[in-house]
């Protein structure tokens, strides 16, 4: 049973990448209101794992955030602007166009929401494991992209003293770690 109902709907706004639009709905008491979606083909986040002998090490990218006016650390992520897009090869193709870099092994540990409180958009979460270093291609938006190889305990410390602010990592990493501790014991 929902909470809330549809009256109308109407497409405000349009691109490649992102529709908008308004619905006109009514609450469960009655009152009629007005609610904006931002609706969104999926996407997915990448955790690159490379383990060795020196420790256990994450790779992130680094770019300019124009919506925030910065530049900040994150997995990398990223979507094709496709609704049916096969999760793993667009996984497997943000991480190599990002990074560079090639998993032998890519490992699905959920599909997550994204900022669902005005976006309408699932967020695969992958784990790639035996990398090895390709070529780069990037989006044009992407020129400025640094990549980064930290190890863990850096990566964690990061997320901790407010570096890394990406929600969408922090929370892919999450995941990772419940799924580690429950599939390494």
């Amino acid at each position: 049973m929902h909470a809330i109902k549809t009256i109308s709907s109407r497409e405000v706004y349009r691109n490649p990448w992102t529709r908008v639009r308004e619905d006109v709905i009514e609450r469960a008491n009655g009152q009629r209101g007005i609610y904006g979606v931002i609706d969104k083909d999926p996407a997915c986040i990448v955790i690159p794992l490379d383990r060795t002998s020196e420790g256990d090490f994450v790779y992130l990218v680094e770019q300019f955030r124009y919506t925030v006016g910065g530049r900040y650390l994150e997995l990398p992520q990223g979507g094709w602007e496709l609704a049916d897009a096969v999760p793993e090869e667009m996984a497997r193709g943000e991480l190599r166009e990002e990074t560079g870099l090639i998993a032998a092994r890519m490992t699905y540990l959920a599909t997550q929401q994204i900022a669902y409180g005005v976006m309408n958009q699932k967020h695969h979460v992958f784990l790639a494991e035996g990398l090895s270093q390709g070529e780069t291609d990037r989006d044009p938006e992407e020129t400025d992209l640094e990549v980064h190889r930290v190890s863990v305990a850096d990566f964690e410390a990061k997320v901790l003293d407010g570096t890394i602010v990406d929600n969408c990592s922090i929370a892919a990493w999450c995941v990772y770690k419940l799924w580690r501790e429950r599939t390494s014991g």
